[in-house]
């Protein structure tokens, strides 16, 4: 007989019955060849004691399983992985060829499979390589009571197209909020897009052509490594140092490659969590200048980091004045990622030639979530909430990293700030994840954050998720810890 592999911990109350929780994540471990064909379930007593529900939930969902075409019934004998070849009723040997071929076709750890697992793995406490915090440290109340607050309004407001550039008060608010960070720009520099991740494609649209250069740092965040390759690019990636880019390498890549742009992140770098000196944030400017290309300035995460008794950290754009700065932020990290709200601040000229991209793509953005962005903004609230987060990640940061330390874990530096630890496991992190996701773990293997994609030992580990037991066990049982 085979156990499930752990599901991890099953929420009451979260919106999503305990029945539809298993019968999920049992489908997403059948999906993932984690249970083979012909695989013999639990018995019903046995999954209830192991994973602490009733008889009644593991029935329900085993019937719910067997409905979809996951599992077979076999009276006396108990539930079984059913077949999933493509021809379940197929005979001799182009069956039994079908389902070799099945069996075979273990999904490949890619830059696919870690969104979509991202995607369905539950709960996020699970999730150690995930690129946002736990739902639980978001503020549901808050958007629910913007929500109310704007339904009480004209209906109209549900209905309608938004503006193409987006909201006009929100961005009158966007422009306050870059001012604090002595970026000028006005209401007409803004265009609001479906997070940063439709703000970097319409950029690169907008900004290359098929067979064009485009830099990235190395290690980055993966999702555009792909979507710049589809669209024919030819991506780059340099160096990433605890200060910024490996400057003699940019300077000899832009001399070789001639690039059209270079999509940076100046605060907070995704996996790194280190920032942009003043000092380098000059020279990549300078070399922009000199070789003609333009920078994309990635600030997802900057609203994470506190500034103040901290060293305030340099923005490009804010030495620029994005003339050849191109500045992206947005929402999905710090307010909730399925507002789907980001934003592009860059000359009037290209705001207006971005917009009409945009409406080309998806004709206007939610005006619904655009103003309920705009009433956490103008009331102050988003302030509160991001003292409360960075906060709560200052709680948990020490305890987190000495804990991956204890766990052996490698780390070349502790940030002071942000979500995030780029740590050295010390073997091939793709065999890693693939441990990891049979205890219903998600790790984020380090060679998707390369364009190069080489085997990497390294691993993009989430602080907020670092306190769960089931995660510290893992690495304990892999590492080796103490």
């Amino acid at each position: 007989m085979t156990s499930t592999p752990p599901l991890g911990t099953l929420l009451r109350g979260a919106g999503e019955s305990l029945i539809d929780q298993v019968v999920r994540l049992v489908a997403a471990r059948i999906d993932d060849k984690l249970l083979r064909s012909g695989a013999r379930m639990p018995s019903i007593r046995q999954f209830a004691a192991s994973h602490g529900v009733s008889a009644f939930t593991v029935v329900a969902s085993y019937d719910k399983l067997v409905a979809s075409g996951y599992l077979t019934s076999r009276r006396g004998a108990g539930f079984f992985v059913r077949e999933r070849s493509p021809r379940n009723t197929g005979t001799g040997s182009a069956a039994a060829a079908d389902g070799a071929a099945s069996a075979a076709a273990a999904p490949a750890i890619d830059v696919v499979w870690l969104i979509r697992n991202t995607f369905r793995q539950m709960p996020s406490a699970n999730m150690p390589g995930a690129g946002v915090l736990p739902a639980e440290w978001m503020d549901g109340d808050m958007l629910a009571q913007a929500l109310r607050a704007l339904s009480r309004q004209s209906s109209k407001l549900l209905i309608n197209y938004g503006a193409a550039q987006g909201f006009l008060p929100l961005r009158q608010q966007l422009q306050r909020k870059l001012a604090e960070l002595d970026i000028g720009a006005a209401p007409e520099q803004f265009v609001t897009t479906v997070g940063v991740t439709q703000a970097l494609n319409l950029v690169a649209r907008e900004f290359t052509r098929p067979g064009d250069t485009v830099f990235v740092d190395d290690p980055a965040w993966y999702l555009m490594f792909g979507s710049f390759t589809e669209m024919g690019l030819n991506v780059v990636g340099i160096p990433r140092l605890a200060d910024g880019p490996d400057l003699a390498y940019l300077a000899a890549m832009a001399a070789q490659h001639r690039p059209k742009l270079y999509v940076i992140n100046s605060v907070l770098h995704n996996p790194t969590s280190g920032s942009l000196s003043a000092a380098k944030a000059f020279q990549v400017l300078r070399l922009a200048e000199g070789y003609g290309f333009t920078i994309v300035e990635d600030d997802i995460y900057s609203d994470l980091h506190p500034g103040g008794a901290m060293q305030s950290p340099t923005r490009l754009a804010a030495l620029d004045q994005l003339q050849r700065v191109i500045y992206l932020g947005g929402f999905s990290k710090t307010l909730a990622a399925n507002l789907r709200l980001g934003f592009i601040a860059t000359s009037p000229e290209w705001a207006l030639r971005l917009a009409d991209r945009k409406m080309l793509a998806t004709l206007s953005t939610s005006d619904i979530g655009e103003r309920v962005v705009y009433k956490i903004l103008s009331e102050g609230l988003y302030r509160k909430h991001l003292e409360r987060m960075r906060g709560r990640l200052d709680a948990v940061r020490a305890k987190a990293l000495r804990q991956m330390e204890r766990c052996g874990l490698r780390l070349d530096s502790t940030p002071a700030a942000g979500i995030f630890v780029w740590a050295d496991t010390g073997r091939d992190t793709v065999v890693l994840a693939e441990r990891a996701m049979a205890d219903g773990l998600l790790l984020a293997p380090g060679c998707l954050f390369s364009p190069r994609q080489l085997p990497s030992t390294r691993t993009r580990l989430n602080l907020a998720c670092f306190d769960e037991p089931a995660v510290v066990r893992f690495f304990d049982r892999e590492l080796g810890g103490s």
